[in-house]
């Protein structure tokens, strides 16, 4: 089931950017999350920030070889930040 860009709540919308600027969160992590694919992803980022921000985000995300976990380093075997709270499918803790 996909989720409308229009459904998500401005939470959802902010937990998502920060997931999509995370280096290490791949584009598959916010798919089982929030049923959105890179497509989509894409099409919210542009439309959420400024366009600086969105051209500096583009280039990293294609700069960025282990967004997509096919071309992942099997080195790395997480897709969050080791900082980051414990997250479990959409399912903040501690806050």
């Amino acid at each position: 089931m996909k989720i409308a860009l229009k459904e998500l709540t401005d939470k959802d919308i902010d937990r998502i950017i920060e997931m999509a600027w995370e280096d290490r969160t791949p584009f598959e992590a916010i798919e089982l999350q929030f049923q959105l694919n890179e497509q989509a992803v894409i099409k919210l980022m542009r439309r959420e920030l400024k366009p600086s921000s969105w051209r500096l985000w583009r280039e990293r995300a294609h700069q960025v070889s282990h967004k997509h976990l096919k071309k992942r380093s099997s080195e790395i075997d997480r897709f969050k930040c080791t900082l980051q709270r414990q997250i479990s499918f959409n399912k903040i803790s501690k806050r």
